[in-house]
């Protein structure tokens, strides 16, 4: 890549993370409550910014939590209500070794074996998985890329966690059988909690 090019492209990730607040956050709306989430762009610059872009493209309107396993996590943002896989962009560089860790509460990016494969879905801890956590640069050990923390509505994620679960659509298990929906992720403005659910668990 020329100089020029290369300048241009460290311009633009700058410009994309510097346009949001120091500690950016989300709003996650479900059909079962609201979830607000604290975004860490110190710790992993290049996966909020992916994450964000998701967002801001209105990329999780009416997708669903279509992985939901009690003490555990729940995991979605990938499927849309028909279990259909949603196209993605190219796949965000693994960030897991920067010092977060999957502790309950926190948001994270899935992915498949390889490291640096997660695109748009994302789990929410809702018990401490230190197995995820980086322990080494392996394939083995390179971990989760954790990425923020749930700041208000861990109720709703404990509730979205308990649901039942069963076989549907291409999954052989721990698909909620009701629907979960997510209705919409959105950007608060000024990184002050605005949810319209008002549980602060």
């Amino acid at each position: 890549m020329h100089i020029f090019g290369r300048l241009a492209l460290a311009l633009a990730l700058s410009f994309s993370i510097t346009s949001y607040a120091a500690n950016p956050q989300v709003e996650i709306k479900t059909n079962l409550g609201n979830i607000v989430v604290e975004l860490y762009p110190d710790k992993a610059p290049k996966t909020v910014d992916n994450f964000l872009r998701y967002v801001k493209d209105g990329y999780y309107r009416n997708t669903v939590f279509h992985r939901v396993i009690p003490g555990f996590m729940i995991q979605g943002g990938g499927f849309d209500k028909n279990l259909s896989q949603k196209p993605t962009r190219t796949p965000v560089e693994n960030e897991a070794a920067n010092g977060l860790r999957n502790d309950a509460g926190t948001i994270a990016m899935a992915r498949t074996s390889d490291p640096h494969s997660a695109t748009a879905q994302f789990f929410i801890n809702v018990s401490s998985n230190a197995f995820l956590n980086h322990t080494s640069p392996t394939p083995q050990g390179y971990g989760y890329t954790a990425f923020g923390k749930v700041v208000q509505g861990m109720d709703v994620a404990e509730k979205i966690a308990a649901t039942p679960t069963g076989a549907r659509g291409p999954f052989p298990g721990d698909v909620p059988k009701s629907d979960i929906i997510i209705e919409e992720v959105r950007l608060i403005p000024d990184g002050s909690p605005q949810p319209s659910n008002p549980s602060t668990k």
